[in-house]
């Protein structure tokens, strides 16, 4: 069976949509049911051999140096590469060529959350012999990739040919991408693959409309890939811990007279005062409700105090 032991887990990302939530923390740290985001990424790579990850970093990297403070995670390697200047997609591959070597490696979306399989994407790689092997979805939501007898021919219309599929940010990379890459510079991965296709690069694509595949983009997406879990009891199969979903962590306090309803989530070290109501409702760790409040919809940051009655709001 088909390898690869090394991913670029792309982090920097400045997370627009998400704002305000996104201001206090990078969008691949934020909790579902306690656990950052990103380390689902971590924990399907590494259901596929992984057990090396290079991770870009933009806004707050004290965070991820915070979160990953012994360089690695789950026992196994992580190198944070910092970017004080966005460098997009593929000036961001460049930027980490140096902890990459030869041997192929997978990018991964930090910000997405899917139990998609991957073995059949690595799989397909090595059987067609390709430079790049991309992972593709018939979303719907997008429409700019061309694939024809399993061949990328065309993205964002470049070369005229419509496209119907919708890039599911996870591929599979050869070393070769280095060379096509210029050094420190802003740059999407996009031109770089049009530009190899039309001198003969082998760039692939599998279609892998299989699974759960949420992209967290906004705060209406966040709640609902809440919604999803509970509604659906859907737990990845790469997610080894037992108590997750966790609902209320185990350091927070609420009191026996607080009311949680629908999808409510409570972070650690939270406090819910007496006769509190939650519904649908996210506290972020360490978020303090006063009693007698009601919060409706609401997702509360980190070290937030809240009292009265609030609704669809960030707070």
């Amino acid at each position: 069976m088909a390898a690869i032991t090394q991913a670029f887990v792309l982090a920097a990302g400045v997370g627009k949509r998400l704002r305000p939530l996104t201001d206090d923390l990078p969008k691949p740290l934020i909790p579902i049911f306690q656990k950052p985001l990103i380390t689902f990424a971590l924990d399907h790579l590494s259901g596929v051999g992984v057990d090396k990850y290079v991770i870009n970093t933009h806004r707050r990297p004290e965070l991820f140096q915070s979160f990953f403070n012994r360089s690695d995670y789950a026992g196994q390697s992580v190198t944070l590469v910092h970017e004080p200047e966005l460098l997009e997609t593929g000036g961001g591959i460049k930027n980490a060529e140096r902890y990459f070597g030869s041997d192929p490696f997978i990018t991964y979306s930090g910000d997405i959350l899917t139990d998609v399989n991957l073995q059949p994407l690595i799989e397909e790689h090595f059987r067609r012999r390709n430079d790049v092997t991309l992972a593709l979805r018939d979303t719907g939501l997008a429409s700019e990739i061309a694939l024809r007898d399993h061949r990328v021919v065309d993205i964002a219309n470049r070369y005229g040919i419509a496209g119907s599929l919708d890039f599911a940010n996870i591929a599979v990379w050869n070393s070769a991408v280095f060379q096509r890459i210029p050094p420190q510079k802003k740059i999407s991965f996009i031109p770089i693959l049009s530009d190899w296709m039309g001198q003969g690069g082998r760039i692939g694509g599998l279609v892998m409309n299989d699974g759960k595949w949420f992209n967290i983009g906004s705060r209406a997406e966040y709640l609902e890939v809440h919604r999803t879990i509970l509604r659906e009891d859907w737990k990845p199969r790469y997610v080894k811990a037992r108590e997750w979903p966790e609902h209320v962590a185990n350091s927070a306090i609420v009191d026996p007279t607080a009311e949680l309803h629908g999808c409510s989530v409570v972070g650690e070290h939270c406090r819910v005062g007496a006769e509190a109501v939650l519904e649908d409702t996210i506290l972020w760790p360490d978020a303090e409700i006063a009693s007698k409040s009601q919060l409706h919809r609401c997702i509360v940051r980190s070290q937030k105090k809240v009292s009265g009655i609030h609704r669809n709001i960030d707070i």
